[in-house]
């Protein structure tokens, strides 16, 4: 019996595996860079797929925990142009297939699945080496040193897991996504909340849009996109906030007033977020004793999908570990070839929605999408 799994990275992909591998009997550890599970804010609303991240969360046993954390309503999607004409207003049709919960409450329903022996906090790995036989040593920050036979590197976009298996790097793709925050926002932001509606909202044009989610407790979280270089970025002071702001809205002059509200309104300062990527089709040559999940594996651009990815990846390993408990290599390798087919659709896919939403037929091209007419 192989014990334990050795994760790296305590964000959705690594706890799911954990999770799936403690369903089988099989123990894991985790090492995780932050302090504690409540370091920092684990970011926004997510809808979870039934194809994906929500078969995951049932090899989790885990679905009816999922259930009641479903913000109701917020499947909710509407398509505006620059001007705030409404081109496309479809009500959350209470299927259950794209349900939308919180980041911090569905990584909390996973946490709190697990042991507390499970997750070592404050454990950041700085560099991994092979040993040889499948083996492999893990240095963390304070100096102290690890050797594991099963290495999972769940450990993101910059995972130190990774050139263990491949040299490639995540690179800047000419986005970037500004975030923001308006809180309360029936009562202090009402034109804006009006525009956003009940669940998310898409206010597109060429090159630039302002993308809005409706979360639990009036909260209106936002992701300003434009397609810009690394130096224009870079010429942004975002460390003056108000400054900064200004300078991101004048990207949007002459659009509706309710909908720049969502940038100049904020109440917290705005975050850039550069868009990575790994090439499409990201794979590696089986090393023994050694496999990533998630951003680790196949980092691409948004579309929706990377946290059912991560989700589906993590309980696809844990399944093929615990279907060949005394063979780990067939284990990674059937996962490691079914998970480079799956990433590298997902990868193609995902291009596609970003030239829905910034590229030359904006907004209208994502109108086309929804509605089901896009190739006619």
């Amino acid at each position: 019996m192989i014990t334990p799994v050795t994760i790296i990275g305590a964000g959705l992909g690594g706890l799911t595996l954990a999770r799936v591998l403690q369903v089988h009997g099989i123990p894991a550890k985790i090492y995780e860079a932050e302090p504690s599970a409540a370091a920092r804010i684990q970011g926004g609303q997510l809808d979870i797929h039934e194809h994906n991240g929500q078969l995951a969360l049932e090899a989790a046993g885990l679905i009816d925990e999922f259930h009641a954390i479903i913000h109701e309503g917020g499947a909710a999607s509407r398509i505006l142009d620059q001007h705030g004409t409404m081109l496309l207003d479809e009500p959350d049709d209470g299927t259950g297939a794209r349900p939308e919960v919180l980041r911090g409450d569905l990584r909390r329903i996973l946490l709190e699945s697990l042991p507390d022996e499970t997750i070592q906090w404050g454990r950041k790995v700085t560099s991994a080496s092979p040993l040889g036989d499948g083996r492999h040593e893990l240095t963390f920050a304070d100096g102290s040193t690890l050797t594991t036979n099963i290495l999972v590197g769940a450990d993101g976009a910059w995972s130190k897991i990774r050139p263990l298996l491949s040299g490639a790097k995540p690179e800047y793709v000419g986005t970037v996504f500004i975030e923001t925050y308006l809180h309360d926002a029936d009562q202090r932001h009402a034109a804006a909340a009006k525009a956003v509606g009940d669940g998310a909202m898409y206010a597109l044009s060429p090159g630039k849009g302002i993308t809005a989610h409706r979360e639990a407790g009036g909260v209106l979280h936002t992701y300003v996109q434009l397609n810009r270089s690394a130096e224009w970025i870079a010429d942004i002071d975002f460390g003056d906030a108000d400054a900064a702001t200004a300078r991101v809205a004048t990207e949007f002059d002459g659009w509706a007033t309710e909908l720049t509200a969502l940038i100049t309104d904020a109440d917290t300062p705005p975050v850039p977020r550069r868009i990575y990527a790994l090439p499409d089709k990201h794979r590696w040559n089986r090393v023994p004793g050694v496999t990533l999940l998630g951003d680790a594996a196949h980092l691409m651009v948004p579309s929706g999908e990377g946290a059912n990815l991560a989700m589906f990846d993590g309980a696809e390993l844990g399944k093929a570990i615990a279907a060949h408990p005394d063979d780990v290599e067939a284990a990674l390798t059937s996962y490691d070839e079914a998970m480079f087919a799956r990433s590298a659709s997902e990868a193609e896919d995902a291009h596609v929605i970003l030239d829905l939403c910034l590229g030359d037929r904006a907004p209208f091209s994502l109108v086309d999408f929804f509605t089901g007419t896009l190739d006619e």
